[in-house]
């Protein structure tokens, strides 16, 4: 069973919104995913059963988050799931819904929630660490609606590594490794469709007060200064979790 982890700051603890829990109907993409594990059980959220420290880590392109998720796995014992990894791990695993999301990611386009939050859920259910990093998602306002109505939770923390367009370009493009969304054309439609829809979910998040802006320029080790302080206040109590 899950619990919510009680932060050691008291300002946090005013952020814990109620979610008023509905039951949302699933479409048919979710009814006949082929992950073969069952979204919820009717009539209850997941976090009736398990409620995780959850931090939401934003930004382009290129902004650096997973690098930066490496060095908070490390220091702070969180699990990192990675929005994009998982989708492109369906892809080759030849699924039902792999084609699809192949050609999503290749027009530059959003992959539909619910399958994102599909294989979130899945990753989350199976691992016992109830301190979870989820890398680039939500990426849009209905991804945020879907995934707290769904999930049944909000995120504890959210980052957003903010990062000049020339600098996530020139990263993506000199990283080489192989992926299908690292070439020019996809990577401008990638940063048209994040700033036209990601931006709104970082300033909701903004005007909640959860949100931490990080300067993404500079070296590895400069970058993740600013993220420790985030952290640091809740490390012995996160911990315990």
């Amino acid at each position: 069973m899950w619990r919510r982890v009680n932060p050691l700051s008291p300002w946090i603890s005013s952020f814990k919104s109620s979610i008023v829990k509905q039951q949302v109907s699933k479409s048919k993409i979710w009814e006949t995913f082929t992950t073969g594990i069952p979204l919820q059980e009717e009539g209850g959220t997941l976090s009736e059963c398990r409620t995780p420290f959850i931090t939401f880590v934003l930004g382009g392109p290129g902004s650096g988050k997973g690098t930066q998720c490496e060095k908070i796995v490390e220091t702070f014992g969180f699990k990192h799931l990675s929005a994009g990894d998982l989708l492109r791990r369906e892809i080759v695993s030849h699924s039902q819904y792999g084609s699809m999301i192949l050609n999503t990611i290749r027009e530059g386009r959003i992959v539909p929630s619910e399958v994102t939050i599909k294989l979130i859920q899945r990753e989350i259910e199976a691992s016992d660490n109830d301190k979870i990093l989820i890398d680039g998602f939500p990426r849009t306002e209905e991804n945020r609606i879907a995934f707290e109505q769904i999930i049944g939770t909000e995120p504890d923390v959210v980052l957003f590594f903010d990062c000049p367009e020339e600098e996530m370009v020139k990263r993506v493009l000199s990283r080489n490794q192989g992926r299908i969304d690292d070439n020019i054309d996809t990577m401008k439609k990638r940063l048209k469709v994040f700033t036209a829809l990601c931006l709104p979910v970082i300033d909701y998040y903004a005007d909640k007060g959860k949100l931490h802006k990080i300067r993404a320029v500079g070296t590895v080790d400069e970058v993740f200064e600013q993220v420790r302080p985030i952290f640091t206040p809740y490390e012995v109590v996160i911990n315990k979790g």
